[in-house]
């Protein structure tokens, strides 16, 4: 496998920025009681990852060492702001949900991560290709929690009834099925996160720690 090939694959599973490096976590937690929500973050998070990581590789060799974490900091709050601008524009009520969290992208410490620990030492497609790459094995967690979550606490995905309709007791509900309300507060979030790392371990004993 490439050395180019590996910055996207590695995150997606023996590398992810969420189950491996633990990063990310509180974003986790808080916006994947709906699947909507969990892919919209996981653009947003890809789009400023991507973009931040080349800036930041195209700059790496003017930046002055002392005042760095403050310009990354400026780059990545300059595309948060971006990304805010366009979902109030095209997505009012689901910024609405995303409420603060959007503007927490700006804190996330996977994206400064990977800007401290590749893009100010490797050139602009190569961070790109890791922004890609940490962004999505980012997504895939997030995508995978918001889905049981919704699926199991409200019975929808997108909003869409899936196993059936709760009130006229049509569905999975015709037998007795009930909404497990616990999946949509927040500490479930983490033991679906648990869930995945146990199996993803299990799966690769290498990754298990002594």
């Amino acid at each position: 496998m490439g050395k180019d090939s590996k910055l996207i694959l590695d995150p997606l599973a023996d590398n992810n920025p969420i189950t491996i490096q633990v990063l990310g976590i509180c974003s986790a937690l808080a916006i994947t009681a709906e699947l909507e929500a969990s892919i919209v973050m996981s653009i947003s998070v890809l789009f400023v990852l991507a973009v931040g990581n080349v800036v930041i590789s195209l700059m790496r060799n003017i930046i002055p060492s002392k005042i760095r974490i403050i310009v990354q900091l400026i780059v990545v709050a300059t595309l948060v702001i971006i990304v805010d601008l366009v979902l109030k524009a095209f997505a009012y009520e689901l910024s609405k949900t995303l409420s603060v969290f959007v503007g927490l992208i700006i804190t996330n410490c996977i994206i400064m991560g990977r800007f401290e620990a590749f893009a100010l030492g490797n050139g602009p497609w190569r961070s790109f290709l890791d922004g890609i790459g940490n962004s999505l094995g980012y997504a895939v967690i997030l995508i995978i929690v918001g889905f049981f979550r919704e699926l199991l606490g409200s019975g929808t995905l997108l909003g869409i009834k899936i196993l059936g309709d709760p009130v006229a007791k049509t569905g999975l509900y015709a037998y007795g099925y009930e909404n497990n309300g616990f999946m949509l507060l927040s500490p479930m979030a983490l033991i679906v996160v648990g869930i995945i790392i146990w199996v993803q371990r299990t799966k690769n004993k290498a990754l298990i720690e002594d």
